[in-house]
């Protein structure tokens, strides 16, 4: 099991790796072995995680979601499949626990009385200012 949190964990057949063949650097090696790694979790459909995770987990991946509600990330940082697979499983348990913690609520609060009136005092001077622009010197 791959534990996201103390509650939360994902069991390692919901996820599907496929090795691709990677972009870069790599000398006569990149044209011949598929050391990228391109991870698919199914979001939409996997019992281990509660609808509320999921439905941020869903605005939180962007575009590496599928219309399917499939999760894809491509890893290809590093040169050996071994790295890359790691990559991409910390990358994605990154992103579910990002969305296993619940944002926190706005307390609406209210303005102190200094704030107010230092808000009233400088809205009376910027008005004086104004007052002494428009105002026709007397001319002798």
């Amino acid at each position: 099991m791959i534990e996201i949190t103390d509650r939360i964990a994902i069991a390692p057949r919901e996820i599907e790796e496929t090795f691709i063949r990677a972009p870069g650097p790599g000398g006569q090696n990149v044209n011949k072995l598929s050391t990228a790694v391109q991870l698919r979790f199914d979001l939409r459909h996997s019992p281990s995680l509660p609808d509320d995770v999921r439905a941020r987990a869903e605005r939180l991946a962007g575009k590496r979601l599928t219309k399917e509600g499939v999760i894809v990330i491509t890893a290809a940082r590093f040169r050996t499949q071994e790295q890359n697979r790691d990559d991409a499983l910390v990358r994605l348990t990154e992103l579910l626990k990002k969305a296993a913690r619940r944002p926190a609520t706005r307390k609406p609060t209210r303005p102190t009385l200094g704030s107010k009136k230092r808000r009233l005092e400088g809205k009376t001077r910027r008005g004086s200012i104004k007052k002494l622009r428009s105002e026709k010197p007397d001319e002798d």
